[in-house]
């Protein structure tokens, strides 16, 4: 954030995983009329295609969730990953993109339900504290200095919304 985008907040990780939940719905269902020969359709108007868009989600639920896992196992977490720095997100994207790139639209959503689930269940696990102290993981200290709660939310209910809109204008041009 940092740059002046408002951030929703959150009284409680149950707020939290509700929202996360809902927006996924909401997401998830504007894929119900895309056809698949469509999903790696790309217009100028938008910078993802449909498929893009899920592999996206994919790569970053994963990543994150990688993060806390290897903190909690003892391991030196590097971020956003050892083979790409902050200033590499377009190739990291790319290799989002390309670790997805066989699967039909049928398997990517559900994947992307899977993983989604698996999201929830990770934040029911963590205690207030370790989700809305700034500092609890190592891997959230940053220049931003966000407590982890804003990390989930970074990484799922706002691309959520956003791609939404997107996927929305691509359906105009394309569907």
């Amino acid at each position: 954030m940092g740059r002046g985008v408002m951030v929703q907040e959150y009284d409680n990780k149950e707020a939290l995983i509700a929202t996360v939940k809902k927006t996924y719905r909401l997401f998830d269902r504007e894929f119900d009329d895309i056809p698949e020969q469509k999903i790696h359709v790309r217009i100028k108007e938008v910078d993802r295609t449909p498929q893009e868009m899920i592999a996206y989600q994919l790569g970053w639920l994963q990543l994150v969730m990688s993060w806390e896992q290897d903190e909690l196992a003892g391991k030196t977490v590097v971020t956003p990953s050892p083979d790409y720095k902050w200033n590499q997100l377009g190739p990291l994207y790319q290799h989002f993109y390309a670790e997805y790139s066989g699967y039909s639209l049928k398997e990517l959503r559900t994947l992307f339900e899977k993983s989604v689930e698996k999201w929830c269940n990770w934040i029911e696990q963590l205690s207030d504290e370790e989700l809305f102290t700034p500092n609890v993981r190592k891997w959230t200290v940053t220049n931003a200095n966000w407590p982890l709660w804003k990390w989930v939310h970074i990484n799922s209910v706002a691309p959520f919304k956003s791609f939404r809109a997107k996927l929305r204008k691509w359906k105009k041009h394309v569907v």
